[in-house]
């Protein structure tokens, strides 16, 4: 129980403050005044002042915040240096960096577990004996160059291109040897409910692999992300199948039944996770902060400080009130799990 505690602390502060580390960051190099930056959340265990900026370390390592001078003023009552007056790719810049951040941590995440682990390749490491890949004539050490006509450039591919079988039909696997490309023909065979032809990638950790099986990586959670609002934008799920910090802990508790690895993924996945919806165009969030900003520069005035802090407000109070639902649903089905 101590080991979920810890990991879902840690969780959330990777979360949470190196999202609020981005926009302070961002803050900073374009001359907004940075009142507070602070790690954790509720009472200050440790205050120091350096120039304009409180930093704190705060007793609930929770994530954090980046208190900028003016953010939610009228133009007109803040100083030059304030959020509010800054000019507009300014303001895109500081709100954007937010979320920047997290798909960072996705991308380092994500990177170094594929330089810790290895990158699966096309080059083959095993053929299990008497296989249909092995009674083909497909050895340890073979490179598969196509499946079914199709080149393949990555084990995803690989994987791809054999899941899609049905063991009905004969398949076509061309691999190369000693610099020579042979064409083989076989039969795929169903083992644990997959058909299979009991073949395994060698993993490699090249450098330049690695880096690209972590951009790789990260693309592919920002668009399981963007598939799941497309879902739930369209009726396909519900909020009843959202979670929240409740549920987050849950997850928390199951992955550390697999390994540590298992972990880092979810990192990875919450972090990207929240980029996306941070960036979303959505009041209070920094994505609906950011389209106000093109707003009202297309505006021209026609639109005030005090009625978009009104947008934001009522966005914010929505978004509570969701997070007491997914909460609640999260409860729910922690009691009934």
């Amino acid at each position: 129980m101590i080991e979920t505690i810890l990991l879902a602390l840690l969780l959330f502060a990777v979360m949470i403050f190196p999202h609020e580390l981005g926009h302070f960051i961002a803050a900073k190099s374009v001359g907004v005044q940075v009142n507070e930056f602070s790690f954790g959340m509720g009472p200050a265990v440790w205050k120091k002042e350096r120039g304009e900026t409180l930093y704190a370390v705060r007793i609930f390592p929770i994530g954090g915040y980046c208190a900028m001078e003016g953010e939610d003023e009228d133009s007109g009552s803040a100083g030059s240096r304030a959020f509010v007056n800054k000019k507009p790719w300014q303001k895109i810049y500081v709100l954007a960096a937010g979320a920047f951040m997290n798909v960072v941590i996705c991308l380092l995440t994500l990177t170094i577990m594929a330089g810790v682990y290895g990158v699966p390749t096309t080059t083959l490491s095993e053929v299990t004996n008497g296989s249909p890949a092995y009674e083909a004539g497909i050895r340890s050490g073979d490179t598969i160059l196509k499946v079914n006509g199709a080149e393949v450039h990555s084990w995803r591919q690989v994987t791809s291109a054999l899941g899609s079988l049905d063991g009905s039909k004969k398949l076509t696997v061309t691999y190369q040897r000693d610099g020579k490309n042979e064409t083989v023909s076989m039969k795929s065979e169903k083992i644990d409910g997959q058909y299979r032809i009991g073949i395994s990638s060698r993993l490699s950790k090249k450098p330049g692999l690695v880096l690209l099986a972590g951009f790789q990586e990260t693309g592919q959670m920002a668009g399981m992300i963007f598939q799941g609002l497309r879902m739930l934008i369209s009726g396909g799920s519900s909020i009843s199948d959202l979670s929240g910090p409740v549920g987050i802990v849950t997850v928390v508790h199951s992955t550390t039944r697999y390994g540590i690895s298992y972990f880092f993924s979810l990192m990875a996945l919450i972090s990207v996770n929240l980029a996306v919806i941070n960036l979303l165009p959505l009041p209070a969030l920094d994505g609906g902060r950011i389209l106000f900003v093109f707003v009202r520069w297309i505006a021209r005035g026609k639109i005030t400080d005090k009625q978009e802090g009104i947008v934001h407000f009522v966005g914010f109070v929505l978004l509570m009130l969701l997070t007491v639902i997914v909460t609640w649903n999260d409860i729910v089905r922690l009691i009934r799990g």
